[in-house]
């Protein structure tokens, strides 16, 4: 529910995931886990690690949030979704524990992702955090190993105002002697990790001191990458099926994580490395990073929706050739959008639009919003209709970008 409706449905403790953990005898420690947090990144970074581990020949469980379409895309096993009859079945199963526990909705999901992994024995399941890191609910396990992707402003309401407070939370996943990786050196804040590392007495490496990627070429299927390690250049370029250029910095998170599990799973090599991230939406099912909906014109969504993310999405937007930029846009009512308006350019045409959720702005106050940064255009009753007058009104050489909210993607995919 905190996705629908916000902060309200926010738990500050994990009274409630470690209750539901013991009344299913403590699943999650009958699983290999790895953790990933992080503002940005940490959903392509966990279905990546996936791929991988799935081409490896390893059994994988992957949980990560929110869903797009269906609440199973939540859960997964080997790339396929969790069955509607286990779903059902352990909500039957444990009604009256619900009841007498009153967990939230990503609590219970959780717990569910657990004890579904637990029994379908995976060899490693990759568990994304759903908000923060210390108090998130996945914050019950012992994985065998920690990530941090980076650290943006998101959230601020409840993790904090500063990128110091918000990496603090998020370092609350380092636990003692489970080596962390920080996908990105931030000099203002890599202090807080190092030092949390310090008193969990465990390893800590950023992956950007190790590795760096050069996008070479970018289509709508895909990039090829030049990767360096320490400083020297790898033979062979690298595919990711995933085509946005913000992907450069999940890459080399991944590449360093990958080096240090070769250790713990001798199946994972190089060509599963290679293979894992050129088939990331095939074997996970990833969906809404930089996806091309439709050619002429190009109809690109993505589910960036905080500043950084934003950044990197116009960023790219204004480095491909078209004649005009269409821009379909919708954002929750929670965020600090401002900031976020600002990362958007004033020569696009808007749609501005409501998602269908409590959550959502209203589109009135988004347009009224956006004119204040000269961003301007019509308001529409839905996220569909919204979608349609932008595919109408561009000529086959524009491009219609579908973003600023988890929830807009979700409506137009």
């Amino acid at each position: 529910m905190f996705h629908r409706i916000g902060a309200a449905a926010y738990k500050d403790n994990l009274d409630n995931i470690i209750a539901l953990a013991e009344v299913l005898n403590h699943p999650e420690r009958k699983i290999k886990t790895v953790h990933v947090a992080g503002t940005n990144g940490k959903g392509s970074v966990s279905s990546m690690l996936a791929s991988v581990f799935q081409e490896s020949g390893y059994k994988t469980g992957l949980f990560t949030s929110p869903h797009l379409k269906d609440f199973r895309e939540r859960i997964k096993v080997d790339g396929n979704m969790i069955d509607e009859d286990s779903v059902i079945s352990f909500v039957e199963n444990h009604k009256q524990t619900f009841e007498d526990i009153q967990p939230s909705f990503f609590e219970w999901t959780t717990a569910l992702a657990f004890d579904f992994f637990a029994r379908c024995n995976t060899d490693i399941a990759i568990i994304e955090t759903g908000l923060g890191g210390r108090l998130d609910s996945t914050n019950i396990i012992f994985p065998e190993l920690s990530i941090i992707t980076n650290i943006s402003f998101d959230h601020k309401n409840l993790l904090g105002d500063t990128l110091e407070k918000i990496a603090s939370e998020k370092a609350g996943i380092i636990k003692k002697g489970i080596p962390v990786i920080i996908g990105e050196r931030q000099k203002e804040i890599e202090n807080v990790f190092i030092k949390r590392a310090k008193e969990m007495e465990t390893e800590i490496v950023f992956a950007t001191d190790t590795y760096w990627a050069e996008a070479l070429s970018v289509s709508m299927t895909g990039q090829h990458f030049q990767i360096y390690k320490n400083g020297n250049q790898l033979s062979g370029l690298l595919f990711s099926d995933l085509a946005g250029n913000y992907q450069i910095n999940n890459i080399c998170t991944v590449l360093e994580a990958a080096d240090y599990l070769k250790k713990l799973f001798p199946l994972i090599n190089d060509q599963a490395i290679h293979a894992g991230l050129s088939r990331v939406k095939i074997n996970t099912g990833l969906k809404g990073r930089w996806e091309v909906l439709k050619e002429k014109p190009l109809v690109i969504a993505d589910v960036a929706h905080n500043e950084a993310g934003i950044k990197f999405v116009i960023h790219q937007l204004s480095s491909l050739p078209f004649e005009k930029l269409h821009i379909v846009l919708g954002m929750v009512n929670d965020k600090d959008i401002v900031s976020l308006l600002k990362s958007f350019p004033d020569y696009a045409q808007y749609y501005f639009c409501k998602a269908d959720i409590p959550r959502a702005l209203d589109a009135d106050v988004l347009q009224a919003e956006a004119s204040q940064f000269n961003l301007m255009g019509d308001v529409y009753d839905s996220v569909e209709k919204a979608r349609q007058a932008a595919e109408k009104n561009a000529g086959k050489n524009d491009i219609v970008f579908i973003g600023g909210s988890t929830f807009v993607v979700a409506e137009v995919i």
